[in-house]
């Protein structure tokens, strides 16, 4: 027993006797790393060394210079043709509005047959902003409208379990493109009709953009009363846009001046008028009927 307890004993010591380490199966080249027990690189040593060899390499900083010119060189040239087609300026004009204005054009849009006066206010030859005229159009209802049709034409169609991504694109982008061509189909006429005023096609968008507002109140209408409270209040604000269409393409657009002219010129102005404003019902139906059942 003595002499196994002594054999285990030196067996011990042995054992405890640290082998060498292993050579490495390859050099360590990094050069940058400080290394931690076992061999692995310390945390964030690999990023500062690639850090510091980018911004200590000159060929680096050139080129990082000679991207970030290129960069703003391409910025400048993006905002000088976006100011050839869209006027920054003229921009900002329609969407000058206020809490005020808001809530009245939109009770002049579903009420219009009580407003006497329809011209466009101007001072020292300038139109006024829509905040300060309630006749100005501006660009902020319709696109606040065509956000909220949207947004409830998605829930009309989750009520009916009808409801996809899909359905819900194929929704919007027809709103927009209906607008899109109806836009073009008046410059068109406008063009054709020697009409000669100060509409833009900012001005006709609002214009056609306004229809958003009464296909909001027909298809929250629908979805709360049936079809039947839906034709009625469709009706309304048919006849209701209508009516602001002409008058304000007459007076407050198109003006006194481009009024004048030959009588065939005055029918032709007419006809532009009527046949813009008579196309309203039709797409407020087109765009709102398959949303209530």
């Amino acid at each position: 027993m003595a002499y196994h307890s002594g054999y285990g004993a030196h067996g011990s010591k042995h054992r405890a006797r640290a082998a060498p380490d292993p050579p490495p199966l390859f050099d360590d080249t990094s050069g940058g790393y400080s290394s931690q027990p076992g061999g692995y690189p310390a945390p964030g040593a690999d990023v500062a060394f690639n850090v510091n060899h980018l911004l200590g390499d000159p060929m680096a900083n050139v080129a990082m210079a000679y991207g970030s010119s290129i960069a703003s060189h391409g910025k400048d040239m993006v905002h000088k043709e976006l100011h050839r087609f869209v006027s920054v300026n003229k921009l900002k004009y329609f969407f000058a509005v206020d809490t005020a204005y808001v809530a009245k054009k939109l009770g002049l849009l579903v009420f219009p047959y009580t407003h006497q006066n329809w011209e466009v206010q101007y001072s020292r030859d300038v139109p006024l902003p829509p905040r300060q005229d309630l006749n100005a159009p501006d660009l902020y209802i319709p696109t606040m409208a065509f956000i909220t049709y949207v947004l409830l034409a998605g829930m009309a169609l989750g009520i009916q379990k009808r409801f996809s991504p899909e359905v819900l694109g194929l929704c919007a982008s027809t709103a927009l493109v209906w607008v899109v061509m109806e836009v073009l189909a008046l410059l068109l006429g406008l063009y054709l009709a020697t009409v000669r005023s100060d509409l833009s096609t900012f001005h006709l968008l609002a214009y056609s953009g306004y229809k958003y507002v009464g296909m909001i109140l027909s298809v929250l209408t629908g979805l709360l009363f049936g079809s039947n409270g839906y034709y009625v209040v469709l009706a309304w604000t048919s006849s209701a846009l209508m009516y602001f269409i002409v008058r304000s393409l007459r007076t407050a657009a198109l003006g006194p001046d481009s009024m004048g002219g030959s009588v065939p010129r005055q029918r032709l102005q007419l006809y532009l008028t009527l046949g813009a404003a008579a196309f309203q019902p039709l797409i407020i139906y087109w765009l709102t009927f398959h949303l209530v059942r």
